[in-house]
């Protein structure tokens, strides 16, 4: 699995424009609709203190996010210092700003400088896979646990209120029970299927193929004590991420428990992935107006928040600018080696 620069990488060049276009084009939908003028007045009567705490958590996301990586990449066998590998994530940051793809351009970026510093391709792409699915599955994760912990400690109004439009009232023991189980499931699933893969004989035999070193890895290589680091790291993560949100929203005056933004998050933030959007703008702000508005949350409160959740990254894009040290330069890629 190659994230690296080939001759294919060229065709979706052409194919940017009409992403920024499509991007544009839907954030410039969802303002027509919530009016433009009571986004810009939400804005401007944003408080200065919750968007202090939004930047600082989104950047301690990010932070975070680089941890995350690192642990990953040590997973598979390889070492980069702490301060390479945040570097490299903020300039992944940087690249999801002026990049069209949502999380692409930063995603190849990191693959990229990673097989620079010696990591093979296949390694190196790999490790940026694994840190994206790590990121979603904390943030489905976090979700499940909200929901169960929002609804236990009376918190549950807003999801009340989503099932009732949804035309499921009364089922919300259910949707707790549903969840709670689910969580469990997803934080164990990933280090049962690692287990399995290597215990049993047919996939075992499968995973001596080339292709599949990284998992033979990742399934011999301490997968309880990374795969803790993963979950621990994503949903630290996603937990900053979701506070970043909830500042927005309370900046904005339309705040909401932590639980419910996290419970609204995870639609919001994984529509904002998409590879159709340009750093996630149209497809975050349609899914804050989809998802908030049901939970008592009006319209151009809802762009507004996520208008400022989409700013926290931009503020941060200097970061890339930092120079490297000696000894974190790509030249000098062997000498951390494989360990």
């Amino acid at each position: 699995m190659s994230l690296g620069p080939t001759r294919g990488t060229a065709r979706p060049q052409g194919r940017r424009p009409w992403r920024l276009a499509a991007a544009l084009a839907l954030l410039a939908a969802v303002l027509w609709w919530v009016e433009p003028g009571r986004v810009w007045a939400e804005l401007q009567r944003a408080d200065g203190g919750w968007l202090l705490a939004g930047l600082l958590s989104s950047a301690a996301a990010n932070a975070l996010s680089a941890w995350r990586w690192r642990a990953g990449v040590r997973w598979l066998g390889f070492e980069v210092p702490l301060r390479w590998a945040l570097l490299v994530y903020f300039r992944g940051v940087a690249a999801n700003v002026v990049l069209p793809g949502a999380v692409l351009g930063g995603d190849m970026l990191r693959a990229w400088s990673l097989h620079r510093r010696g990591v093979p391709v296949l390694e190196a792409g790999v490790s940026v896979v694994l840190d994206r699915l790590s990121g979603l599955w904390g943030l489905g994760l976090l979700g499940c646990l909200a929901l169960v912990v929002g609804s236990i400690s009376g918190h549950g109004d807003g999801l009340q209120r989503a099932l009732h439009a949804l035309g499921l009232s009364g089922f919300l023991p259910v949707v707790v029970v549903v969840a709670a189980a689910l969580a469990v499931a997803m934080a164990l699933s990933p280090y049962v299927v690692l287990r399995v893969s290597a215990s049993h004989g047919m996939y075992w035999a499968q995973l001596q193929r080339p292709a599949w070193r990284w998992w033979r890895q990742l399934a011999t290589h301490a997968p309880a004590r990374h795969w803790g680091q993963q979950l621990v790291g994503s949903l630290a993560v996603q937990a900053a991420s979701v506070t970043t949100l909830f500042a927005g929203l309370h900046a904005v005056g339309a705040p909401l428990p932590w639980a419910g933004v996290a419970l609204a998050a995870v639609p919001i933030f994984v529509l904002a992935t998409l590879p159709v959007s340009f750093g996630g703008w149209g497809t975050r702000e349609a899914a804050a107006v989809a998802v908030l508005v049901p939970l008592g949350i009006d319209a151009p409160a809802a762009v507004a928040a996520s208008v400022l959740y989409g700013l926290a990254p931009v503020t941060q894009a200097p970061l890339a600018l930092l120079p490297s040290s000696a000894g974190d330069g790509d030249a000098d890629a062997a000498a951390d080696g494989r360990r």
